[in-house]
């Protein structure tokens, strides 16, 4: 049985999440799914420029793991350039960082909110007032949750 994947910490979501070739409709395209996580190691590496060491404590994963995403991201968008297919970026297994979760003692719906925008009053989900912190949170302003872990392993 394989291993289950590891939650990989991102600091934030990409202003833009789909990427096409000029001059093509979308219809005639294929696409290369680049998940949130190969995205913050583009990032991290190429745009900052850290080598895969820190690059790797940042998202709170192994060097050797760090270098298995960024080789599998550097292939999927030389894929996409050199083939003419769309990029779009979505999933992956990864946990926000700077976000809090709730959840709703009605429902049981989870839901991430990030620091500094106030307690939330009701449940998105039913609008119920009986929500709290997820267990493991930390609590009353000590910014010690990381968030739930997100996605999807693939």
């Amino acid at each position: 049985m394989a291993r289950p994947c590891k939650c990989r910490n991102i600091a934030n979501l990409p202003g833009v999440t789909y990427f096409k070739p000029r001059g093509i409709p979308m219809t005639e395209l294929d696409e290369v799914i680049i998940t949130l996580d190969e995205i913050e190691a583009v990032r991290l590496a190429d745009l900052d420029g850290l080598y895969q060491e820190e690059a790797a404590d940042r998202m709170k994963i192994s060097r050797q793991t760090f270098g298995n995403i960024i080789h599998a991201a550097h292939a999927k968008i030389a894929e996409a350039i050199l083939k003419g297919k769309a990029m779009k970026i979505e999933g992956g297994v990864y946990r926000m960082k700077g976000m809090r979760t709730f959840v709703c003692h009605k429902c049981a719906h989870p839901w991430d909110v990030p620091y500094g925008t106030g307690r939330p009053t009701a449940c998105p989900q039913c609008k119920s007032t009986d929500i709290q912190r997820a267990a493991g949170q930390g609590g009353r302003g000590r910014r010690q949750g990381m968030g739930r872990c997100v996605g999807r392993n693939s």
